[in-house]
């Protein structure tokens, strides 16, 4: 990855490289936030396709919001103020990406393609809605980089 690469450029590296949409999110903050890039991709394995095949919340969205949380830098004894900033954040960055995505699920932003079945994985590779996943994981970067 070069170091003139945007966040969401790396994001879809890390994407294209065989990670799973919140891993790429994340890993691309990571040295940004001091954190361990096997950290990263450990903590963020089991969110890509929706949480645990699930197909609910969009994976890209589940790493910024982990990116979100290690920004926060919450600390044991933080209390409930400093967790409460930390749900505003995220639920702002949610209506962000659903504004532009149209939706934070996963199944709805695929169009019901359901990418745990064989013919749903034919459907998404012949529509190549691969592009959508990273259009996903454009979105999460640049609303994380936001001012």
């Amino acid at each position: 990855m070069s170091d003139k690469m945007s966040k969401a450029e790396k994001a879809v590296e890390i994407f294209d490289q065989g990670n799973n949409c919140a891993q790429a999110v994340l890993l691309a903050y990571a040295e940004d936030l001091a954190l361990d890039k096997n950290l990263a991709l450990s903590a963020a394995a089991g969110f890509g396709g929706g949480i645990g095949k699930s197909q609910g919340i969009c994976g890209a969205a589940s790493g910024a919001v982990m990116v979100l949380g290690f920004r926060s830098d919450f600390k044991e004894g933080d209390g409930r103020p400093k967790i409460n900033s930390v749900y505003d954040k995220s639920a702002g960055f949610l209506e962000g990406f659903k504004k532009t995505a149209g939706s934070v699920n996963c199944l709805e932003i695929l169009g019901g393609c359901n990418l745990f079945s064989e013919e749903g994985r034919k459907f998404f590779t012949e529509n190549n809605l691969r592009d959508r996943c990273r259009s996903c994981i454009r979105l999460a970067c640049d609303l994380l980089d936001a001012p």
